[in-house]
């Protein structure tokens, strides 16, 4: 591609072999007529309308520091941003004797390579007709698929049913439940084939399209026609010689590897796969039955942290890439190698990915150090690390501070949790009857005082003291009314500093929460929850006749905001 034109173009949809030739020559005519620092516009059938603005340094020293055209583009919808990932290269991490590159998938919308797959097997659905308008989705999944797919039944209006099992991370499913999916989960014991199971039941028993990734074509097809596209684009006149990934649903894998085994017959194709879970490495195949179900996990199977990679059985897509000889290598990868690995993407390049992308990481060090001099490897990485927060990726990231913060606090005398705050200047005086609003008054003394209602919160609305407290309430469901005096409702004329003026005067004190039961002052948020512990705040309700569920196993100090430092 032209030099002066962003290296690594970033394809907002699917294309063909001719449709990004087309591009391709666009960008080169746009470039020589361009000026040396307008702006320009151009639409385009395949990437919609772009505005290309050339960012070019004055001086050769800055450009030779990457200063590029940047390309901004409008789409019709999220599902256009799909793809067009960029390869970066590692500088920190590899050895000085090859250009080490990677594709880092987390640029995709929802953060993961399975946004391709989400949106290439749903299209082809409902291209084929096999998805009508309106039907429920559903697919078995250790996450990513599931939100690729949420996003994209969201977009398109389909409702989604995702099976995932247990083991996988929390995080996963609460992405996928706030864009609107709904996740049934399965016994963990039961492994990637019983979640894939129960998504087979439910698809029969209830109509719905399952979009069988593992074994769907529409999933290596959109590989083949944009992440093949884009790395045969992206090292157009450039040598490229191993290309290492691992592999899950085989998509990527199968649909890359035939793409780059035509066109770039040269370049070697290294699977990795965790170490203690050699499923391909094994030379065993995978038990089926005749019409190509699975029948059974594969004996090599064991639990490793590679949450996406090598499920408990060998997918039809990635056996077909077995079968068309399209895999040159397999590297067996160290679960610690990859967590490691990823934690140093992180903090020595500034590439935050997740386990997956480390271990793809891990297999690539391992090739440089037999890999000849002046070679060219291009590393997969799967997905972002934020979808790793609750595993052992995390286990030693603490949230509060540890001893060299703890140090860097106390290096200055002030604004420290071991340090006394100094006094507070005086107070000025409550004010006085004479000065308070009447109505303000009167409508504090109704709120304590009305039976229908004997417990009431005075709050901020989004105050997350007063959130603990709303927590607790609906934990154990407490009725309750709460006055949230900066709220819209209260801010007309002032009213809302009035009532909290006439409270103040009423209890001497200045913080919210206040709650009240029975028409008796009970504190605040930390009172309260103390109370519960102790059983104080029962016996009130019990006395004031309010209903409650009780629940001794719950600490409702985990109702406390997450961010207050152990003391």
């Amino acid at each position: 591609m032209h030099d002066s034109l962003m290296c690594k173009m970033r394809w907002t949809r699917a294309v063909s072999v001719a449709q990004v030739a087309a591009i391709h020559h666009m960008y080169l005519d746009f470039g020589r007529i361009r000026g040396r620092f307008g702006m320009h516009h151009v639409n385009h059938p395949y990437v919609g309308e772009l505005r290309i603005r050339n960012v070019g340094s004055r001086s050769p020293k800055h450009r030779e520091q990457g200063k590029k055209t940047q390309i901004m583009a409008k789409y019709d919808n999220i599902l256009a941003t799909v793809g067009g990932t960029p390869v970066i290269r590692i500088n920190n991490l590899a050895p000085a004797h090859v250009k080490l590159y990677v594709k880092v998938e987390a640029f995709n919308p929802m953060g993961s390579v399975k946004d391709r797959l989400a949106l290439g097997v749903i299209e082809d659905a409902e291209r084929s007709g096999k998805l009508r308008p309106g039907q429920t989705v559903i697919e078995a999944t250790s996450g990513n698929t599931g939100i690729g797919l949420a996003m994209v039944c969201a977009q398109k209006k389909y409702p989604l049913v995702v099976v995932m099992a247990e083991s996988f991370s929390v995080e996963r499913r609460k992405l996928m439940r706030f864009l609107g999916a709904k996740v049934v989960l399965t016994p963990a014991f039961q492994k990637g084939s019983g979640m894939l199971a129960k998504a087979v039941e439910l698809a029969e028993t209830h109509g719905w399209f399952l979009t069988r990734q593992f074994d769907n074509e529409a999933n290596a097809d959109v590989h083949s026609r944009t992440t093949a596209r884009e790395i045969l684009a992206d090292f157009d006149g450039e040598k490229l010689d191993y290309l290492v990934t691992g592999f899950g649903t085989g998509g990527t894998l199968k649909g890359v590897a035939r793409v780059l085994r035509q066109e770039r017959p040269d370049t070697k194709i290294v699977v990795c796969e965790p170490d203690n879970s050699q499923l391909l490495g094994s030379g065993i195949a995978q038990a089926r039955a005749a019409d190509g179900t699975i029948t059974a996990s594969h004996p090599n199977f064991r639990p490793h942290p590679m949450q996406g990679w090598s499920p408990d059985f060998i997918s039809k897509l990635a056996e077909d890439a077995v079968s068309m000889h399209l895999i040159d290598q397999i590297v067996p990868i160290d679960g610690n190698d990859a967590m490691r690995l990823s934690r140093e993407l992180a903090q020595k390049e500034g590439i935050f990915v997740g386990i997956t992308a480390g271990a793809a990481l891990a297999g690539a060090l391992k090739l440089c150090e037999t890999a000849p001099a002046g070679s060219t490897i291009l590393c997969m990485l799967p997905d972002t690390g934020e979808r790793y927060l609750s595993t052992p990726l995390f286990a030693d990231i603490q949230a509060d501070m540890n001893d060299d913060e703890m140090k860097i606090s106390k290096s200055t005398p002030n604004y420290r949790f071991d340090v006394a705050p100094p006094p507070a200047a005086p107070a000025a005086p409550v004010a006085n009857a004479v000065a308070l609003d009447k109505d303000a008054v009167a409508f504090v003394e109704q709120a304590i005082a009305d039976p229908a209602k004997p417990v009431v919160m005075f709050a901020l609305e989004w105050c997350e003291f007063c959130w603990s407290v709303r927590k607790l309430f609906a934990r154990f469901k407490i009725p309750y009314r709460s006055v949230d005096i900066d709220s819209v409702e209260y801010q007309a004329g002032g009213r809302g500093a009035a009532i909290r003026a006439a409270l103040t005067a009423k209890t001497s004190l200045a913080t919210v929460p206040q709650i009240f039961i029975g028409g008796k002052l009970f504190g605040g948020a930390t009172d309260l929850l103390a109370a519960w512990k102790q059983g104080q705040l029962q016996t009130a309700l019990a006395d004031a006749r309010v209903s409650y569920e009780a629940d001794s196993s719950v600490d409702p100090n985990s109702f406390l905001p997450g961010w207050l430092q152990a003391r």
